[in-house]
């Protein structure tokens, strides 16, 4: 039996648009300049159009056996491989009509960041376990943005410890663990029992967010700020910030090519906003919150 929840009225606004894209000195492990990593590969396979014209009027949800579901006016959403597109909380159903209600003209898929979540969630088109999952998200810990210093300008150096070190701190005592940072190349020696700890945060989470934090990792190149921001510990804005430290002092240095700076620095923000609320919807009905690493 079906319950209808809602319809939303008009909406408005929509995330900045670009592509996913990658300077080339925030590369991770593996990584090369251009779409994030395992991104450009699901585009290819099996993404939408960049834009559409619109073909719904009306967008509202409704409740089966499965979960939530997306109905376009009365059309049911589906996924890109053709499944019904069904989300396991309220909330995140919410999120995701509100993204198609805030279409206007045209239907822009790539301002639509929860949408494209649930949809690698439901398809998973590279067929990828939980442990998988797991290890595409630890693979930034021995690369980490905030645990990279450099030796000179005598300036950055300061201003990397004056705000990367607060974050580490942090880190290290929320999960009692060592991590550390390293002007080497090859980074800092993270110690097998932080990472064993990490790996047994993440396996707390479920498949869908799990998905969303491999996403927020993958923007900021950083397992700590991740779960910094994740955790609440961080906003947003500031952890999309640091992750940048380093360009961002540059700019300043430098200067800017006239809005391309702030177009990129806006969508980061939109990405790591979506993918960290993302994570929020999927954990919020489980028992996701680490016992083992209460406070």
């Amino acid at each position: 039996m079906w319950r209808s929840c809602f319809r939303l009225g008009a909406g408005s606004g929509s995330f900045p648009r670009r592509a996913c894209l990658l300077p080339a000195s925030r590369l991770g492990p593996g990584d090369q300049a251009g779409p994030a990593p395992g991104l450009a590969l699901l585009r290819r396979a099996y993404a939408p159009p960049a834009e559409r014209k619109k073909f719904y009027q009306n967008v509202s949800i409704t409740q089966g056996e499965g979960g939530y579901e997306i109905n376009l006016d009365h059309r049911k959403l589906k996924t890109p491989n053709a499944k019904l597109f069904t989300v396991p909380s309220e909330a995140l159903a919410v999120a995701v009509a509100t993204e198609w209600d805030s279409q206007r003209d045209t239907v822009k898929f790539y301002t639509m960041h929860l949408t494209t979540l649930c949809n690698t969630s439901l398809d998973n088109p590279t067929q990828r376990n939980k442990d998988q999952l797991i290890q595409a998200s630890m693979k930034f810990l021995d690369t980490d943005t905030i645990c990279y210093r450099v030796e000179e300008p005598e300036t950055l150096v300061e201003l990397q410890k004056n705000e990367w070190d607060p974050v580490i701190d942090w880190a290290e005592k929320r999960y009692d663990v060592k991590i550390g940072s390293s002007t080497n190349i090859m980074g800092p020696d993270i110690p097998a029992k932080t990472k064993e700890t990490f790996i047994s945060l993440l396996a707390s989470y479920n498949m869908w967010a799990l998905q969303g934090i491999e996403f927020v990792v993958t923007q900021l190149k950083s397992m700590v700020l991740s779960l910094g921001l994740i955790d609440r510990h961080l906003t947003v804005e500031k952890a999309v910030l640091l992750s940048r430290l380093e360009e961002e002092y540059q700019v300043q240095k430098w200067g800017n090519v006239e809005w391309a700076h702030d177009y990129e620095l806006q969508e980061l923000r939109a990405r790591t906003a979506a993918g960290t609320l993302f994570v929020h919807l999927c954990s919020e009905s489980s028992t996701v919150q680490h016992k083992l690493l209460q406070e």
